[in-house]
């Protein structure tokens, strides 16, 4: 069922609004008649959406990686609109390369980003929701925080974090009125080889077999700033999530792109193919003495 006697009050917090899914939904919930706190590291790239949505929208500067920055953001919001019904933590960056080539730092500052950077805004955004005893809280993972590929580990590490900590956060704040969900994009149209990628400088020749070809494919989109034909479309993305804000029983996880349903359903299959393989061994691993019956 779809509640829509809400949609046209909302109060959207949206990070990252500047580009990508971020802007995409931004513009979409604003076209709806929706109201949206933007928020971007550098705001002169969503001047327009203020422009053309004055009285709706509340611009915000906003690095996630600045716990600082993250509670003015929150504090200006519930100042000037009273509430948060909807968070959608977006913001965030790729790095490419295999575990033992990315740096230390670049590990580090990729978990500031795609991983810290959105506990601090939902635990900033939390007391709000708990108090109004609602709110929708979408964080924005990827296939990529289901399934794990060679070259983007670090990356892999981040996005699968995001979804423990939803999994248990979902079931923390559901008998409060507040609701969770992570969002799964496959390859959508966004350009995040060319703005939201980054290459790492250490290469390592034995992994050269196993990821040359896509470091590669990824330096030849940015030296010849080449248009990459994604499938999904960011427009179908930002429907589809606010389909999901409309739900009266919205799901835990929504997948987004064909490419996302058959890599998570072919992991899905494998898990259980090699459980099912294992299962003896990892069942006699009781006491003697105890009966297992599963």
């Amino acid at each position: 069922m779809i509640n829509s006697s809400a949609s046209q009050t909302r109060i959207w917090f949206i990070t990252g609004c500047s580009k990508g899914l971020g802007r995409a939904l931004a513009e979409t919930v604003l076209e709806r008649g929706e109201t949206v706190v933007l928020t971007a590291r550098n705001l002169q790239q969503i001047e327009d959406l203020v422009t053309k949505f004055p009285n709706r929208t509340l611009a915000v500067q906003l690095d996630v990686t600045k716990p600082k920055e993250i509670q003015e953001a929150v504090k200006q919001a519930i100042a000037k609109f009273g509430r948060i019904d909807v968070l959608v933590n977006n913001a965030g960056y790729g790095v490419l390369g295999a575990i033992e080539e990315v740096s230390n730092e670049e590990v580090r500052r990729q978990f500031e980003t795609n991983f810290f950077g959105v506990l601090e805004v939902l635990r900033n955004v939390l007391p709000q929701m708990r108090q109004q005893r609602s709110g929708h809280i979408l964080n924005i993972s990827s296939v990529g925080g289901f399934v794990s590929y060679a070259g983007t580990g670090i990356y892999n590490g981040a996005k699968f974090a995001i979804e423990g900590i939803s999994e248990a956060l979902a079931q923390e704040v559901t008998p409060l009125g507040i609701k969770i969900t992570i969002v799964e994009p496959g390859a959508f149209r966004t350009n995040f080889v060319t703005r939201s990628l980054v290459i790492t400088d250490s290469e390592i020749n034995d992994y050269e077999s196993v990821i040359g070809e896509m470091r590669q494919g990824a330096r030849d989109i940015l030296d010849m700033k080449l248009e990459f034909l994604e499938p999904g479309d960011p427009k179908k993305a930002a429907l589809a999530m606010i389909q999901v804000v409309d739900s009266e029983n919205p799901p835990l996880r929504l997948l987004l792109g064909e490419d996302a349903i058959y890599a998570i359903n072919a992991k899905l299959e494998a898990v259980k193919t090699e459980l099912d393989a294992w299962r003896e061994v990892s069942l006699n691993t009781a006491f003697d003495e105890v009966l297992v019956t599963k």
